[in-house]
């Protein structure tokens, strides 16, 4: 999911990059945090909501083919409400988050994990080894194996994330700049009306292939 209006406007220049306009943006100065740092990691991403975690394509399977996938699954869904976002600190990072996720928001998520997995190529022994860490538990270490990413179906949380690593003791400081960027973008209700497609350029960025309206 890529968000749209002033959030996307606010949200992409705080990360540094427009994975729409695929172009790198001004970052806002904010006294006492450097911001350029703390959005290093995922400015790669862009401003996102993860739905189906990135994937190298399995080998004859074409970017046309899964492009038509792609419209096709969205015709069969209906827009989620996802409702209040709220910022805040879990997992190490700062996102926003939904105050109250609907139950159907992780039925889409699971929906598309599993509708795009057979255009999904194994992951290489080396990557999984390296992404199957002591915090996992036994389920997420099956998921990641049997579907290339740990935090899904009961595990999944919709977020879009807004920082690299931090403490918690950064979290007031980082949250009130936030806030104070985004303003009232931050207050209106999300609905996911679309899902977005993206691909990873040379230089590791991604960038918005097309979005696919939600019309089921």
């Amino acid at each position: 999911y890529t968000p749209v209006g002033e959030l996307a406007r606010l949200g992409s220049a705080w990360l540094g990059w427009d994975s729409l306009s695929g172009v790198q943006m001004a970052q806002p100065v904010v006294a006492g945090l450097d911001v350029a740092t703390l959005t290093a990691r995922p400015r790669a991403y862009g401003l996102h909501a993860t739905l189906k975690a990135p994937f190298h394509l399995r080998a004859g399977h074409t970017l046309a083919a899964l492009r038509d996938l792609a419209g096709a699954f969205a015709a069969t869904k209906s827009a989620v409400e996802v409702g209040e976002m709220a910022l805040g600190h879990a997992n190490g990072f700062i996102a926003l988050r939904p105050v109250d996720a609907p139950d159907a928001l992780g039925a889409l998520a699971a929906a598309t994990v599993r509708s795009f997995d057979s255009f999904r190529a194994p992951m290489e022994a080396r990557e999984l080894a390296r992404k199957s860490t002591p915090s996992l538990s036994t389920r997420q270490k099956a998921q990641l194996t049997t579907w290339g990413y740990p935090y899904i179906f009961e595990d999944f949380n919709f977020h879009i994330t807004l920082s690299g690593r931090v403490s918690k003791r950064d979290t007031d400081a980082i949250v009130k700049a936030l806030t104070d960027h985004l303003g009232d973008s931050i207050s209106k209700p999300i609905v996911i009306d679309a899902l977005t497609l993206m691909g990873q350029d040379r230089n590791g960025m991604f960038h918005q292939i097309a979005r696919y309206p939600l019309t089921g």
